[in-house]
C-alpha cells in the first residue's frame, strides 16, 4: 500500500500558533470581572478565535477564491484582536508579560497568514 502525505490542518503553523493564541487568551479573560468579560472580554475571545477559526474554514474550501478569502478574513481579524490587545492593556486587563507575548504573536502573524494567500495564489490553478 502506498502512503500519501496529505496536508493536515493541524500541520499549518498559522492555523496551530492562532488556535493556541485563542486558548491563552482565553484562560486570561476567564480570570476577569463580570463587566470585564461581558464588554471586553467577549470581543476579545471572539476575534482572537476568529482568526484560527477563519483560517481552518479557509482550508477546507475547494477554489482558491474561496480559500482566499477566508485568509483575508483571519488576517482581519487578527487586526481586531490587535485592537483588543491594546485595550486590555490600556484598562490594566493585561499584565505587561502577557500583553507582550500576545503582541509578539500578532505580528508574526500577518506574515504567516500571508504566507497562505501567496501559495494558495501560485499552487492553486482554479
Amino acid at each position: 500500500m502506498v502512503s500519501k502525505n496529505y496536508l493536515r490542518l493541524e500541520s499549518m503553523p498559522a492555523y496551530t500558533i492562532a488556535s493556541d493564541l485563542a486558548d491563552y487568551v482565553w484562560d486570561i479573560v476567564l480570570t476577569w470581572q463580570w463587566f470585564e468579560k461581558k464588554t471586553l472580554g467577549v470581543q476579545y475571545a471572539n476575534a482572537m478565535d476568529s482568526v484560527a477559526g477563519n483560517i481552518a474554514e479557509g482550508f477546507g474550501r475547494f477554489h482558491k477564491k474561496d480559500k482566499q478569502k477566508f485568509y483575508y478574513n483571519a488576517r482581519g481579524s487578527l487586526l481586531e484582536a490587535k485592537h483588543w490587545t491594546e485595550k486590555a492593556r490600556k484598562r490594566n486587563l493585561l499584565n505587561e508579560k502577557d500583553y507582550q507575548y500576545i503582541l509578539s504573536i500578532l505580528l508574526d502573524l500577518p506574515r504567516r497568514i500571508n504566507w497562505l494567500i501567496k501559495i494558495t495564489q501560485e499552487k492553486l490553478t482554479f
